[in-house]
């Protein structure tokens, strides 16, 4: 079940747009993106929008305790029980992801392009945010529409129709330049102001003992910096690399039970990550270093007394249901005595920066109490 808070969150942008009120800080690309963004009638059936997996309230990405409490990962517009369809992924976060660069090798390491295995590489449109925003319009798996065709006669019958064709251009325009222009706006709309905000108590540089003593963790003994970069007036807490950290699988991921037409793998299915997308060996397992920003953000774990905080799901495949798990993977992957589940892909693992860290549980406490800083207000 969609979250109450997406809801109505879309029914708000639908109201805004058909009265015809403009967001004052926004530009008309950026209101056209946040249009698109959170218009439900985009997707066969209509029901579902960016929104529903990439949730404002709890940092733009998955918004159901439910869902990131098991597989994490989350059911198409057209999923029924006869014809089950979700993802094969936990919905990482849409924000602060604009200043990911084209996919590229550099210095020997591929830096750069979308999703948690870079296929929106950037490579066609010069910008992988961009590229990003249009994957989940055609895939059979999220909003299930038929073509580019499809997803511009939906915007041209919206109630925002007349802002899409100041901006895309009317009918004399090709189908697919406007359809390009619909993930640009989407892509604008993700690096405004509205969304990447850098409001945090960390910005604001306001940080207890507590929190200063894990961001001491953080760009020391933890590591974290290391991928996770926190230096510079807008840290962006991500390198835009790829890692395989040896995340075990998640047993609930409900990939594992989809048709053959979607998973012809069916349990046996492993996540390759960038080396399948690449198909180079040296690169399989490793998923895109995602921001840190907001990764708090509506967590019962750091908001206990908010009334609508949720279980959050972290790494790709959401196999850790908070962030005290995941650190404490981080710290002890490859200590014996704890007992973590073999990894899904064990070549290709960073020994280098995480697996026996040393690091105390009142360290790991204090990490996470850093973390919690990272939130926007």
């Amino acid at each position: 079940m969609l979250s109450k808070r997406w809801l109505c969150a879309a029914v708000f942008v639908l109201l805004t747009a058909s009265a015809g009120i403009v967001t004052a800080q926004l530009s008309p690309d950026e209101e056209l993106g946040k249009y698109l963004f959170f218009d439900t009638n985009l997707s066969t059936p209509p029901g579902q929008s960016c929104a529903a997996c990439h949730d404002p309230a709890v940092g733009y990405t998955g918004p159901d305790s439910n869902i990131n409490a098991h597989g994490a990962v989350y059911p198409g517009a057209a999923n029924t029980i006869s014809d089950p369809r979700f993802g094969n992924r936990k919905p990482p976060s849409a924000a602060y992801a604009g200043d990911s660069p084209i996919l590229a090798l550099v210095k020997g390491t591929w830096t750069g392009g979308m999703f948690w295995d870079g296929r929106a590489t950037g490579s066609r449109l010069g910008d992988p945010l961009a590229e990003q925003a249009l994957g989940p319009f055609l895939n059979p798996l999220e909003q299930n529409l038929a073509s580019p065709d499809d997803v511009v006669s939906k915007v041209e019958a919206s109630s925002y129709s007349g802002l899409f064709t100041q901006i895309c251009g009317d009918n004399t325009v090709s189908v697919s330049d406007r359809y390009d222009c619909i993930g640009r706006a989407i892509a604008a709309y993700e690096r405004s102001n509205e969304v990447t905000k850098f409001t945090s108590e960390f910005d604001k540089e306001i940080l207890s003992p507590l929190e200063n003593k894990g961001l001491g963790l953080f760009r020391g003994k933890g590591k974290c910096d290391r991928c996770h970069t926190s230096t510079g007036k807008k840290a962006l807490f991500t390198d835009f690399t790829y890692d395989n950290l040896g995340v075990p699988k998640n047993p609930d991921n409900p990939f594992y039970n989809m048709p053959s037409e979607y998973n012809p793998d069916g349990v046996n299915w492993i996540d390759l990550g960038l080396g399948g997308f690449l198909k180079i060996k040296a690169e399989e397992g490793k998923m895109k270093v995602p921001t840190l920003r907001n990764v708090a953000k509506g967590s019962c774990e750091v908001e206990p007394d908010n009334p609508e905080c949720i279980i959050k799901a972290y790494a790709h495949n959401g196999y850790f249901k908070s962030l005290k798990s995941i650190v404490h993977f981080y710290n002890t992957r490859d200590v014996p005595e704890a007992g973590w589940p073999a990894p899904e892909v064990s070549q290709n693992m960073n020994t280098k920066e995480l697996g026996n860290l040393g690091l105390t549980s009142a360290e790991e406490d204090a990490i996470v109490a850093f973390l919690g800083t990272l939130s926007d207000k």
